[in-house]
């Protein structure tokens, strides 16, 4: 029995090992996995293109209650991004000249009403949500509307609203993905 405990402790520390090391090789040729329901699961991969409508783009979340209790309640993990939170990946939909609302019935972006925008009151839990607001708007140059349009549940702009550009950290586009 003694054996046996000592191979299986052996393969679980080789498999940790490798994972550990995989993901390191993963940051220094600018692949990230993504393994949240917000985007089809897999591999994405940093490409040298501006940010722009369309794009998907991973940022480091700006410090506040709102990505405080995401933590928390483990919408986001935790990372190496100010706040200890982890970087998020999400959609653009608006930037700079675009005008746009966030209320209750979802987010409008030049009078159009998004896909799977509408906001929840609470999570799959039962917790409540926070139920951010921003009436009819012109984005600034440096501002920032991200969500995912393909799951209604997403941790997006209806409840952190706008980011900022300097948040931003890459442009990103999937490089081997499943699901959806």
């Amino acid at each position: 029995m003694r054996k046996i405990r000592n191979i299986l402790a052996g393969i679980v520390l080789s498999v940790s090992a490798g994972i550990f090391l995989l993901s390191i090789v993963f940051r220094l040729t600018g692949i990230y996995y993504n393994n949240t329901p917000s985007f089809p699961v897999g591999f994405y991969k940093i490409v040298d293109e501006p940010v722009g409508k369309g794009a998907y783009v991973s940022f480091c979340p700006p410090q506040g209650e709102v990505f405080d209790m995401a933590v928390a309640r483990h919408y986001i993990s935790r990372g190496n991004c100010p706040g200890g939170y982890g970087m998020l990946l999400k959609r653009v939909f608006a930037q700079g000249g675009d005008t746009a609302s966030i209320n209750e019935a979802g987010i409008t972006v030049n009078a159009g009403l998004l896909p799977n925008s509408a906001q929840l009151k609470t999570d799959i839990d039962g917790s409540v949500l926070p139920q951010y607001r921003l009436g009819e708007k012109m984005l600034g140059d440096s501002e920032y509307l991200l969500m995912s349009d393909v799951n209604p549940n997403s941790f997006d702009a209806r409840y952190f609203g706008l980011i900022a550009g300097l948040q931003i950290q890459h442009v990103v586009e999937p490089f081997f993905t499943w699901g959806y």
